[in-house]
């Protein structure tokens, strides 16, 4: 070969190498998928899918200025949207840890999951099952509110209804979120409340944990009361058993909210009076 068209050969391979390097038009890289032989490669669609996001939000501040933590994970368009609090009452704080681990877990596609892992961070703090002002926080909620108790005992439901900050957090993000399905937690009477809620969903629930199930009393003011006021039989609690949950129950815990979150409704709207 002559030095001209070694020359020649030599620029017509670097052409071809700068060609194959150029970006796919709009600037993004083509990526190649699947073989068609052992020399030539074919792109192949992809599917679209939803971008999925991770947003964290303090809600507000506690009496004691702890932050109270909502964490946004999945599909934010989703008409699926889940709303899951792990602690209301600061002596059963069991459900946190199935908060926090359900953050570190892959969400269903066109999921919409809102986690409020504390609720009543003073009363996690104190061990007491009220806030910082001794207020039983699911006392508090609009719905039924009626007084009960004096300051200091066990079930003061405050002086009015949403006077407590955490209490008015949550009935904030619930009008905001509208979620179609909330889980809420509790201890220590080892059950799944199926008194007011998404029965079929309850009885699921039960099954993938291995919990029984029981009707509980509908208390006054109590969160899930507003919830379902609002939504419809949206929302249920789980009372977890005393002591902290162990391995094996954190994972069935978490099988059991992605199993359900899957087949939550997926619309409802909000009544004409509390649309504002």
């Amino acid at each position: 070969m002559t030095r001209h068209r070694l020359a020649a050969a030599i620029a017509t391979l670097l052409l071809a190498a700068v060609g194959c390097s150029q970006p796919a038009p709009g600037g993004l890289p083509q990526h190649h998928h699947g073989t068609t032989s052992r020399t030539h490669r074919q792109a192949q669609p992809r599917a679209v899918s939803d971008v999925l996001v991770r947003h964290r939000y303090v809600l507000g501040y506690s009496v004691e200025h702890r932050p109270v933590i909502a964490v946004q994970i999945g599909d934010p368009d989703s008409p699926r949207r889940i709303l899951l609090v792990g602690c209301i009452h600061g002596n059963e704080p069991a459900g946190i840890a199935i908060a926090r681990a359900l953050l570190a877990t892959r969400v269903p596609p066109e999921v919409n999951l809102w986690v409020v892992p504390d609720l009543n961070p003073d009363g996690v703090h104190a061990g007491t099952r009220g806030n910082a002002r001794g207020v039983d926080l699911n006392r508090n909620f609009p719905y039924r509110w009626r007084p009960i108790g004096a300051p200091g005992s066990l079930h003061y439901a405050g002086s009015h209804a949403l006077s407590e900050r955490e209490a008015r957090m949550a009935a904030r993000l619930l009008r905001r979120v509208r979620p179609t399905l909330g889980l809420w937690y509790h201890q220590a009477l080892d059950v799944v409340d199926t008194s007011q809620g998404p029965r079929a969903l309850e009885r699921r629930y039960a099954a993938d944990t291995g919990l029984p199930t029981r009707r509980l009393p509908d208390y006054p003011g109590s969160a899930i009361g507003f919830e379902d006021h609002l939504f419809g039989p949206t929302a249920f609690a789980i009372e977890l058993p005393a002591g902290r949950v162990s391995r094996a129950e954190l994972r069935r815990h978490l099988r059991a909210i992605v199993d359900i979150a899957t087949r939550a409704p997926i619309h409802h709207a909000l009544k004409p009076w509390e649309a504002a």
